[in-house]
């Protein structure tokens, strides 16, 4: 087998002339390539988020509701003072002891303070008897002599008419204002005036 040619220095620079024209070709690097793809996809995508429509937020707890304030204890009504009358049933005089109460009712307790509403009009023994009374509880007088009059008859037939200011005394004298001082009323005796009087007992100063 006869040995290569070798080229001649014409041939040599041609061949040098025509390869100085040409590019080479670049290798194609598929791993490498491939996997630079896949990350810059990957990069490209961006995540899926979730598609769920958001949970509602839970709805506030409702506030508790106070328990109701505690109804008041009902309160009775205190009961209306016992009713003052010229006759009072013996030992039956509230705030008075038995003994205390015939004494006082016989008279037998000293007078420290009398008036005489004769004369008087209704308003003018009104204020009268009240200051009266007033005074002398101020003072520490316990028992008192109020005199009102029996009354008087009236034409031929004699007809017993009482007196305006018999019947309204022990009225006034059951008045709030006079309750807080009285503490009980009695008939006169009939040396003090009888049916015409009442003895007014009053209250200790507190």
């Amino acid at each position: 087998m006869a040995g290569k040619r070798r080229l001649t220095e014409q041939e040599l620079a041609l061949w040098q002339a025509v390869a100085s024209t040409v590019a080479p070709l670049k290798r194609k690097r598929r791993k490498k390539d491939g996997s630079a793809k896949s990350k810059a996809g990957a990069a490209a995508v961006p995540p899926k988020t979730s598609e769920k429509t958001p949970a509602k937020p839970a709805p506030a707890p409702k506030a508790a509701k106070a328990p109701p304030p505690p109804k008041p204890a009902a309160v009775k009504p205190a009961p209306p003072p016992t009713l003052l009358t010229p006759s009072p049933i013996p030992g039956a005089m509230p705030g008075i002891d038995k003994r205390q109460g015939e004494r006082f009712r016989r008279g037998q307790m000293p007078i420290e303070g009398k008036i005489d509403l004769h004369g008087r009009t209704q308003n003018e023994a009104h204020d009268a008897l009240l200051h009266f009374i007033e005074r002398a509880h101020k003072a520490g007088k316990r028992k008192l002599l109020v005199i009102t009059g029996k009354g008087m008859t009236q034409g031929n037939a004699k007809v017993a008419k009482s007196g305006i200011l018999k019947s309204l005394v022990p009225r006034w004298l059951n008045e709030p204002i006079f309750r807080l001082l009285v503490l009980a009323i009695s008939q006169a005796r009939p040396e003090h005036g009888g049916e015409g009087a009442l003895y007014v007992l009053l209250k200790r100063i507190k």
